[in-house]
């Protein structure tokens, strides 16, 4: 993949504020935040909570207080929660007197707003999930750590290279904001269509090239007496990807940062009018499964995986998530979108591909240089193999599935970044501005994708969406370039 370009900023942004309430809360809607909460907290010379620190050597580049306390708060999701055991072991084998509390939330953003509002957060954070944290606000609000001393700190297990050199080309970049490094994205993620290769075989269907193979496919496999799709219909977000993926290969990769960059009239571009318009087929034509807009994730990935319905959007987590209830011999497969037509200028073997599951670690945290430990452990080439093995995801670390055995769909997601090569994309306009996303373009894909708007009208709705965040002087705006 190649790299996904740097985050400027539009403008330079002012001195971090203390963190409001409402900010913090997600609301993003007042421009100055209210006074810090940080009453009963132990404060150092600095303004911030006396930290511990130990002392740097070769064996302990960081600088970790051997004996203090470790809390890591991980999204209980997709990926489970084992495989941070797993690492917090690691972590103790370097530093045996530290204590660990562990423990796994599925809503971090109730469960640690107010932690971050007391000035007592945790030292690390998976703050992934629906109910994350809006990460542009906690770096607006300064409540990040800059990850810069991890990355150029050596690597635990690879020789003669910085944690940064052992990573794959965008990881750093997708955490970046202002010329600095706040997010740690650890799963390196392959969006697409996954499909049933089980299922393909049986019924002799082969997986489309061009959206006339698709549609003329979507007429046999209802003709068959299953839906031709599903979708996570609570999120509808998902079917945003590949409707932003088709514009982007029929149109180029500046369709993605104009919509990044909030560029007037982005999300009403002709390379998203057409792939609107050629998405709002399977909608017309009723090619997706009946009830799909009632169901939540796992309630449609699970109907995919009963054999419901023959397409899926989603994610690389997909096949570790519905683990328990993917039938044997299932073969799940991920594979890009479909080409519009021969004018398209990414092949079809382009994808979307980019780190994602992110970590960070709070400023205000008490064992902070241990956070940062912890990340340098995860990002060691025994961490990042362990991760692999455990939840069936690649990791930022490059060569960590190198001799893998891996299961069917990790293997097929290897693949098609193989084949994607140097022509792979990605956009970043939810790390930028959440609301955006989880809340905009979410409504509008829910009305357009149950029928209830058409496809002019569901691209008014994203644009005003982002032309709301636009003039809305409470969100910081970033500019990426490349």
């Amino acid at each position: 993949m190649s790299a996904h370009g740097s985050l400027i900023p539009a403008h330079h942004p002012p001195n971090p504020q203390p963190l409001s309430r409402r900010a913090l809360l997600g609301t993003a809607a007042a421009a100055v935040a209210a006074p810090a909460l940080l009453a009963g907290c132990a404060v150092g010379g600095d303004g911030t909570p006396d930290q511990a620190e130990g002392q740097k050597n070769a064996k302990n580049p960081l600088g970790v207080a051997e004996d203090a306390p470790l809390e890591v708060v991980i999204f209980n999701g997709g990926f489970g929660e084992d495989y941070a055991k797993a690492h917090e072991v690691m972590y103790k084998e370097n530093f045996p007197k530290a204590t660990i509390n562990h423990s796994a939330v599925t809503e971090i953003g109730k469960t640690l707003q107010p932690r971050f509002i007391d000035g007592t957060p945790p030292d690390v954070i998976n703050n992934s999930g629906a109910g994350q944290i809006d990460p542009g606000t906690l770096v607006a609000q300064g409540q990040l750590a800059d990850l810069t001393d991890l990355l150029n700190a050596p690597s635990l297990d690879v020789a003669g290279k910085t944690v940064r050199q052992t990573l794959l080309p965008g990881a750093v970049e997708t955490g970046s904001f202002d010329g600095k490094v706040f997010i740690l994205n650890y799963a390196y993620t392959v969006y697409g269509i996954w499909y049933s290769t089980k299922l393909f075989n049986e019924k002799g269907w082969q997986y489309p090239k061009t959206w006339d193979e698709h549609i003329a496919l979507c007429k046999t496999i209802k003709a068959a007496g299953i839906a031709p799709w599903t979708y996570q219909g609570l999120h509808p977000r998902y079917m945003s990807w590949p409707v932003i993926s088709t514009a982007i290969k029929f149109a180029g990769p500046q369709v993605a940062l104009d919509i990044d960059n909030l560029q007037p009239n982005a999300w009403k571009s002709e390379g998203m009018r057409m792939a609107a318009d050629a998405w709002y087929q399977i909608v017309r034509d009723k090619y997706i499964l009946e009830g799909s807009p009632g169901l939540d994730h796992k309630q449609s990935q699970t109907e995919w995986c009963n054999g419901k319905a023959a397409f899926i959007s989603c994610g690389s987590w997909l096949e570790n998530e519905q683990k328990a209830v993917t039938p044997a011999g299932f073969n799940m497969a991920v594979a890009p979108t479909p080409s519009l037509g021969k004018g398209d200028k990414l092949p079809f073997e382009a994808v979307r591909g980019t780190a994602g599951e992110p970590f960070v670690v709070p400023a205000k945290a008490k064992n902070l240089r241990g956070g940062m430990e912890y990340l340098r452990t995860m990002l060691s080439m025994k961490g990042a193999k362990d991760f692999t093995g455990k939840v069936s995801s690649l990791t930022i670390v490059a060569g960590s599935a190198d001799g893998a055995t891996l299961p069917f769909g990790l293997d097929s997601c290897v693949k098609v970044l193989k084949a994607s090569g140097d022509k792979g994309f990605n956009w970043v306009y939810s790390t930028y501005y959440r609301k955006l996303e989880r809340n905009l373009v979410d409504a509008a894909c829910g009305e357009f994708f149950s029928g209830r708007i058409g496809p002019a009208e569901f691209l008014d709705k994203c644009q005003r969406g982002a032309d709301e965040i636009a003039a809305d002087p409470a969100f910081k705006k970033y500019k990426r370039t490349a």
